[in-house]
């Protein structure tokens, strides 16, 4: 079996070799995503094939990009939590303010005291 595929590709000299898949950076799976969501069938088949692609590789980096934009947005703070935050920030700054007022009461009666002694 092996001696005929050996033979097969010396007298043919169009075949190549299978090429191991490749590492697709971010980028690359990004371009390849965007070039075929709105294309036509025949468009996205060409595409597959001058990238060496299954149509599923492309489904399976389609719904990662997805899944990741998903998350992404779910990272966020939701609206409640963020008026929680900004009500607890508003009642922390009034809290520095009230104290920094204290601070600088008492130094100032320290001083007197000082003064007076």
């Amino acid at each position: 079996m092996y001696s005929c595929k050996l033979a097969a590709k010396c007298y043919n000299p169009h075949h190549e070799e299978k090429t191991k898949s490749r590492k697709w950076t971010a980028k690359q799976k990004l371009k390849a995503i965007s070039e075929t969501i709105s294309a036509s069938e025949a468009d996205v088949g060409s595409f597959l094939r001058k990238e060496g692609l299954h149509s599923q590789e492309l489904n399976k980096r389609h719904d990662q990009a997805l899944a990741s934009l998903e998350s992404s947005v779910k990272a966020g703070p939701t609206h409640e939590e963020f008026d929680r935050l900004q009500d607890e920030n508003k009642r922390l700054e009034r809290e520095v303010l009230r104290k920094d007022k204290a601070l600088a009461e008492a130094s100032a009666l320290l001083i007197l005291q000082k003064k007076l002694h």
